[in-house]
């Protein structure tokens, strides 16, 4: 058996933030994927297992460790592999770079939901959380938004310092509350349990686009924040009873699994839309293993066609 394999330098060369939207968008008109994911925890650490299968796209296993304190020792909160399997013959087909799929299909996400549901004048845009997804997500929307300044907000503000001295056009800000008021887009990378961005700060027609929370004990808006916006996901299947950022509200009866308009399965209907410029759109990135599968599809397919 022979497959390829991708490495991070080789694979990051070949791929286009805004293609990558279009291929999400047409795997999403294929069969709905079936997933199946797994959590083990030990305190603040997780391994996090996920596998997809979509007919006519193929199959694909990840097998995610994330350790927060990684950083002191110089070492990245997340590791891990993924494999892509023959649809037809379910062999191994690819070996891709864990960090390339995980990058790519982490901004990726958010960008494709922005580029919907955001206003397209948006002109600010903040980044709340100064590690690799921030720098990721400063590249994307920064491909995706034309004529664009960016903002960043971090816990420790050296940090967002030193994320905005390696790109144009980036600010760094101490004023979590005010930055939030100000922008047209905030996106928030981070490992939040306890809300950061509160509902109150929120303004008309602005995108709000939560990356964070991945554990049923995490979020990053208070629930006054998803009572005031219509609410958008990447897949229903994999937020709305795995992700406390929408667990937690609908346990306390703030909002209902109903209150979720549309997921990406939706797009070719036109209902994951922005409807006005003064509503404000709020979209959960999930990140399922269908999108790690879709990402590697887009990848490998990039690979092969240099």
């Amino acid at each position: 058996m022979t497959f390829d394999i991708i490495g991070f330098d080789e694979g990051q060369a070949l791929l286009d933030w805004n293609d990558l939207g279009a291929a999400l968008t047409k795997a999403h008109t294929l069969p709905k994927a079936e997933i199946a994911d797994t959590l083990l925890y030990r305190g603040k650490d997780t391994l996090l297992s996920r596998a997809a299968w979509i007919d006519g796209l193929g199959l694909a296993t990840k097998a995610a460790t994330i350790f927060p304190d990684n950083p002191a020792q110089g070492k990245p909160v997340v590791n891990g592999a993924v494999n892509l399997f023959s649809d037809d013959t379910g062999e191994l087909e690819a070996l891709v770079d864990f960090h390339l799929v995980t990058k790519w299909k982490t901004a990726g996400d958010s960008l494709l939901a922005a580029k919907h549901l955001a206003r397209p004048d948006s002109r600010n845009i903040l980044i709340i959380g100064a590690g690799t997804v921030g720098r990721s997500l400063r590249e994307a929307y920064g491909a995706g938004f034309s004529d664009v300044s960016f903002t960043v907000w971090n816990r420790t503000p050296e940090g967002a310092q030193k994320m905005a001295a390696e790109y144009p056009d980036t600010r760094a800000v101490d004023d979590l509350e005010a930055a939030v008021r100000v922008a047209d887009i905030v996106t928030s990378a981070t490992m939040a349990t306890e809300p950061l961005i509160m509902g109150d700060w929120l303004q008309a027609g602005q995108h709000i686009d939560l990356i964070g929370a991945y554990r049923p004990d995490m979020r990053e808006v208070d629930d006054v924040a998803m009572q005031r916006t219509r609410l958008f996901v990447d897949s229903r299947d994999t937020t709305i009873n795995h992700i406390g950022e929408l667990m937690m509200p609908i346990a306390s009866g703030a909002i209902s699994p109903e209150d979720v308009i549309a997921d990406f399965y939706d797009l070719a209907t036109g209902i994951f839309a922005r409807n006005d410029d003064s509503e404000i759109t709020l979209f959960k990135n999930g990140g399922g293993a269908h999108l790690d599968l879709m990402v590697s599809r887009y990848i490998l397919d990039a690979w092969r066609g240099q």
